[in-house]
């Protein structure tokens, strides 16, 4: 046979068609993986969103509160302190019974009281302590229902199952849709959930408070693990004399980046709360533990930034008389903070997302008040979203969904901004 035929002829049409149909096979392989993996991710995100928006809504009722100054302000001098103590429970009680009064028994007005939510007494504290002159008279007060009643009207209770089968009963349905017909019930967009604490009613919690401590806990974090991880990579690039030492620092970097965030817990609760004896559940620790664990990232970006700069700059300066300290502070550094900046964004939306190592450190604990300083009691996002998914109120599966939404919004805004800063600061040699 001619070297021509080997290359043409049936036997080689034959051959050809196979390659094609292998090319064809592995993009539809390709295509197919990718499908499942978006149809993947759009379930689990719909999933988030469909359970998390009910998170960003609420229902409130409107009740007309009488203001008895005897409840209030016995002492009739209006002083803040005096006001603080008034029974504004008792208040709400009252405009309840007002509006069904034919409910009696002790057994049917706990039901009648536990439609309103415990957080409409200190709402109306807040309201006669902004405006003492309000005693004495009766206003229009909008308050939350309980998370119950909130469900309700929800759609996530069923009204035609068994009594004995949902929280609420007939007649607290009953009630329930009486004041909606009186048009005394309205969703509204729920502020609480952004500017509240943490609270064991669900209808009253909110992130704020973790959202605080994320950001001391993050600040902690860019405080160390910037500064020190720029300083070892520049020392590693430009100074450091090649050598085992070297060699035996950069791969134990390397290694550091890949060990499980749960084993810098271990180290912080063993050095940072048992030997130095810091605060436990403090942003402090949890930015000191949260440093360790991205330092190595901030470290490895930060040499492949100034790694990419030209030899070029550094020989053109030295050229015209620029010390090495000169050379690298007013050339190097400059042309490779866009990367640097890119890294080191990463890095914190990394540790803005973990949860084991700060579980170690005792920041699992259950905060109401938002953290005033760095050494304060606090939680961070996701431990906030462990928290609530552990709960066993109905109500917190939207309060999770929606911190989730929360937290993912900001890993988005971190890395479009690491985007962004590479593609409008990058330089290409």
């Amino acid at each position: 046979m001619t070297s021509g035929g080997v290359h043409s002829g049936e036997a080689a049409r034959r051959r050809l068609r196979k390659r094609h149909a292998a090319e064809r096979r592995f993009r539809l392989y390709g295509l197919a993986a990718i499908g499942l993996a978006l149809g993947a991710l759009v379930t689990l995100l719909g999933t988030v969103v469909v359970r998390g928006l009910p998170a960003f809504f609420g229902y409130e009722v409107t009740l007309d509160l009488h203001l008895d100054a005897a409840r209030l302000d016995p002492q009739g001098g209006r002083r803040p302190g005096d006001l603080g103590r008034g029974d504004y429970g008792r208040v709400v009680k009252d405009a309840l019974r007002a509006l069904f009064p034919e409910v009696k028994g002790r057994r049917e007005r706990r039901r009648l009281h536990a439609l309103v939510s415990s957080g409409a007494a200190f709402d109306l504290r807040e309201r006669v302590l902004a405006e003492p002159d309000l005693v004495g008279s009766t206003i229009a007060l909008a308050v939350p229902l309980s998370d119950d009643a909130d469900l309700f009207f929800k759609g996530g209770v069923d009204a035609e199952a068994a009594e004995a089968d949902r929280r609420l009963s007939d007649a607290q349905i009953t009630w329930l849709r009486a004041l909606q017909s009186e048009g005394r019930v309205a969703r509204r967009f729920w502020t609480r959930f952004f500017r509240a604490g943490d609270s064991r009613e669900p209808e009253l919690a909110g992130i704020w408070g973790a959202l605080v401590g994320s950001l001391w806990t993050l600040g902690v974090t860019l405080l160390l693990s910037f500064p020190l991880g720029v300083a070892a990579a520049v020392y590693l690039e430009e100074f450091a004399p090649k050598g085992r030492l070297t060699d035996f620092i950069e791969v134990n970097i390397n290694n550091l980046a890949a060990v499980p965030s749960i084993v810098f817990g271990l180290l912080g609760l063993a050095v940072f709360l048992n030997l130095s004896g810091l605060p436990r559940s403090a942003p402090l620790v949890g930015g000191l533990v949260l440093a360790l664990m991205t330092l190595p990232t901030v470290i490895i970006a930060s040499r492949s930034s100034i790694m990419a700069v030209p030899p070029g700059i550094r020989e053109a300066a030295m050229g015209i008389g620029a010390s090495p300290i000169q050379v690298v502070g007013h050339h190097v550094l400059p042309l490779a903070l866009p990367g640097i900046l890119t890294g080191t964004i990463l890095g914190m939306a990394r540790a803005l997302g973990e949860t084991a190592p700060l579980l170690m450190i005792g920041m699992v604990a259950f905060i109401v008040d938002v953290p005033t300083g760095p050494t304060a009691p606090a939680t961070v996002l996701p431990v906030q979203v462990y928290l609530w998914a552990d709960s066993p109120e109905r109500a917190f599966v939207a309060k999770t969904s929606g911190a989730i939404l929360v937290l993912l919004a900001f890993l988005v805004a971190m890395n479009l901004a690491a985007v962004l800063l590479r593609s409008r600061f990058e330089r290409r040699w």
